[in-house]
């Protein structure tokens, strides 16, 4: 027999919202276009360093022909790609994840692939790993993988991206330094202290930014990243401080300088992008340079980096933002999958590396931002930075460095969420925690956490428990972890 719910129906929370508010859920997310734009613009100025640092790595570095990219022409794709993937994310996945060139991806390209063929056949590869890893989320197994993660392991990946973005604040800021020699890989500073007006920046742009978040102001992360650029700009004006390092014959070297961008207004604030690099590449060229079994291998290292950096990326994130459900899924996920797959394809063809969604979407969250809307802010700030990209470098690392540090005490408080108490978990969740932040890499965490929770299951005789995609997975990472003697092996 049939039963007829006559309850009355539940009442929606945007109901009376227009189409616009419905189709981006800003309403039923809990946000609004104030939180949305705010955040937008949190994430552009976090992640804005990129239109500086992608040309300096890639547009300056020679091929095995001796060519070089350039780093105007390597700044304007840089921005060109990272405002049309960010706003589709925005309009498609409707999530606040904004993409762009993948650092550490584009320094592999640079010198582990470019250094053996030519840019156009290593942007090909780059290129090629976007089409298979799109391939992937077409026949539905990227997200099968993502839905095949025990819970904890994915708090565990969120904490290990907080401990993350927190180094890279760090270490851009100059705060933490390496130390070059001696067993003691880091430091503080560039001489075990604190130097110089750029740190002093810094700090008092932490301070500020944790009073303000710990006030709940409103804003307080855009606001802290606006106002100690102000202190950083009347600062350089007082005391000419200079850039860390400025090339030469010799270079100079300044451990009391700025560690990227020199916080002044330049002369010329509007330019025209060149975009000349767009559709420079060769598919299939660097088969030919370096051999089939070489090129495969490298693709392979690329789509495993890019695979699981964008799935710890969008755990972290969708949690901080309370976006995942009971069962630790995002829900639409393969929307998302789908822009970022086809972002890595997209990075390529425009001679930028392969572009990726960014963890520091999470400044976004932090401001607020629940919906694809940030992102569309977002991208319309990097579509406008090919016409003002001498303007994006008034905002110095010391000054948009303290936002990911306190985005990453906001992810790292959800590490209560482990178990502890039961080593077979806690053991790996350890490993994929600190090994992120200790390899500097999303992937070796995520990896050394997959491979310890299936040996663990295995030993305690309870190798059922573990989802049988995450045996496929934890074979590739296995491959991964081992990919220079098994080239050796097999090349040889």
């Amino acid at each position: 027999m049939t039963t007829v719910d006559t309850s009355p129906p539940r009442p929606r929370d945007d109901v009376g919202a227009s189409g616009f508010d419905r189709y981006f859920k800003i309403t039923e997310r809990g946000s609004t276009l104030q939180r949305e734009v705010r955040g937008g613009f949190a994430t552009f100025f976090t992640m804005a360093y990129i239109v500086v640092l992608n040309p300096l790595i890639i547009g300056t570095a020679k091929d095995i022909d001796g060519r070089i990219l350039g780093i105007p022409q390597v700044a304007a794709a840089t921005c060109l790609v990272a405002a049309v993937m960010t706003i589709l994310m925005g309009v498609i996945g409707r999530y606040p994840f904004a993409l762009a060139t993948g650092l550490g991806l584009n320094a592999f390209v640079t010198f582990s692939i470019a250094s053996k063929m030519s840019w156009a056949d290593a942007m090909g590869l780059v290129v090629l790993e976007g089409i298979v890893i799109t391939l992937l989320v077409l026949t539905g197994f990227r997200t099968a993988v993502f839905h095949a993660i025990p819970m904890q392991l994915k708090t565990a990946i969120s904490v290990g991206i907080g401990l993350f973005i927190a180094l890279i604040g760090l270490v851009d800021a100059g705060f933490v330094r390496r130390t070059g020699a001696g067993p003691v890989p880091v430091q503080l500073g560039a001489t075990g202290e604190l130097r110089g007006w750029p740190t002093a920046v810094f700090v008092i742009g932490l301070l500020l930014t944790a009073v303000l978040v710990a006030r709940r102001t409103r804003g307080a992360i855009l606001l802290g990243i606006v106002l100690t650029t102000v202190v950083a700009i009347i600062v350089e004006a007082i005391f000419n401080i200079g850039p860390s390092f400025t090339p030469g014959n010799p270079p100079t070297v300044n451990d009391a300088g700025w560690q990227l961008n020199v916080p002044t207004f330049p002369k010329d604030v509007v330019g025209s992008p060149d975009l000349s690099l767009i559709g420079n590449f060769s598919l299939f060229g660097g088969f030919a340079q370096v051999g089939a079994v070489a090129a495969i291998l490298l693709v392979f290292t690329l789509m495993l980096a890019d695979f699981f950096d964008t799935m710890g990326t969008v755990v972290g994130v969708g949690a901080e933002a309370d976006l995942l459900d009971e069962d630790g899924q995002l829900p639409g996920v393969e929307r998302v999958l789908m822009i970022d797959s086809l972002a890595a394809a997209a990075g390529g063809a425009a001679s930028v590396s392969s572009s990726t969604t960014y963890i520091e979407s999470a400044a976004g969250v932090g401001e607020g931002a629940r919906t694809g809307v940030a992102s569309l802010v977002t991208g319309v700030l990097f579509l406008l930075a090919l016409f003002f990209t001498p303007l994006v470098t008034v905002v110095p690392f010391e000054a948009a460095s303290p936002a990911l540090v306190i985005v990453g005490f906001l992810l790292i408080t959800q590490v209560k969420n482990i178990n502890f108490d039961d080593y077979a978990i806690a053991i790996p969740a350890f490993l994929t925690i600190v090994l992120m932040p200790f390899t500097y890499s999303i992937t070796n965490g995520i990896g050394a956490g997959f491979v310890s929770y299936a040996l663990l299951k295995v030993t305690q005789g309870k190798a059922r428990e573990v989802h049988p995609l995450l045996w496929v997975v934890v074979a590739l990472f296995v491959v991964y972890f081992g990919i220079n003697p098994i080239e050796n092996a097999l090349v040889n």
